[in-house]
């Protein structure tokens, strides 16, 4: 449409120059709650084009461009022998961009986005915006219930781990008590509501001002269900979604912040275009706080 810079203007394909590189890793395999999460990324770039590039609140249009790197080809993959073709795509887009967006797919593609960024796991830490803990026992395989804790079993250091918005009557109390004893910076939402997404941000970063390189993970069930249906873990009560805007935006202002994922959209569950607009405004506040970044 002339006149209407959106989002969609900005991918420019496999460009090396490009300031942040977009992969998508359509999994859908291994999920507690069956679905189609697999379907997210394609609808995501579709949606691109409906999201304007001007800010009316910071007067600034969004000019980053972004490396649309493509899907990694995950068809028929078990969680198990999706992790190394995950791992090294975005190991090569964190060695060409600043800033990677990894598109899920389910939960389970952040411990490959962790694993991608190619340092020892002690100087990498890992931020999630979850109403879960994601610390379900690994005995029976790897799934989108437990990344955290199979990434602190792979050796990431619990004080490297912050999380952000977890909400009542959705865990279970040794999920809670592992996060703890492991070292786990432990945020819930109401804590969110009361004091504040930037003040629970701030502490996230303060716990982990040691490390070299921040993973941020963002499942989209960490949002009112009210706000965004088509995450099959969002329940009633969860973060405003002014409130996830504003710490994705804050979080990719942070120059250590390497990659940004969004997981566990399942756009079926939503007849609506509400979720889908949603995720595409996710891209435009990863720009935006990208764009504040120190030069």
């Amino acid at each position: 449409m002339s006149g209407w810079p959106n989002l969609s203007d900005l991918l420019v394909g496999i460009e090396t120059k490009a300031p942040v590189g977009l992969v998508g890793a359509p999994l859908a395999a291994g999920s507690v709650t069956p679905g189609q999460c697999d379907l997210a990324p394609a609808l995501l770039r579709q949606t691109l084009r409906r999201i304007g590039r001007y800010d009316v609140e910071t007067k600034r249009e969004l000019s980053t461009r972004i490396a649309d790197r493509d899907d990694v080809d995950l068809a028929g993959l078990s969680i198990e022998s999706a992790t190394e073709p995950i791992r090294d795509a975005v190991r090569f887009s964190a060695s060409l961009h600043a800033l990677t967006l990894l598109v899920g797919g389910n939960n389970a593609v952040t411990r490959p986005g962790v694993l991608g960024l190619g340092l020892p796991l002690d100087k990498i830490g890992l931020i999630t915006l979850d109403a879960h803990f994601d610390m379900r026992e690994t005995h029976e395989g790897l799934s989108n219930g437990n990344p955290v804790r199979a990434l602190i079993e792979d050796g990431l250091p619990g004080a490297n781990i912050a999380q952000i918005g977890l909400a009542s009557f959705a865990n279970s109390r040794k999920m809670h008590e592992d996060a703890v004893a492991a070292g786990n910076l432990v945020v819930t939402v109401s804590e969110v509501r009361r004091l504040g997404i930037a003040l629970a941000v701030d502490r996230a970063l303060d716990q982990l001002s040691h490390c070299e390189a921040i993973a941020v993970d963002c499942d989209i069930d960490v949002i009112d269900r009210s706000q965004f249906p088509a995450a099959p873990g969002g329940r009633p009560g969860g973060m405003a979604v002014h409130d996830f805007f504003a710490g994705v935006r804050r979080l990719a202002a942070e120059p250590r912040v390497r990659l940004i994922d969004l997981t566990e959209w399942d756009p079926p569950l939503d007849p609506s275009d509400l979720s889908a607009l949603t995720a595409a405004r996710w891209v435009a506040e990863c720009l935006a706080g990208f764009e504040m970044r120190p030069i």
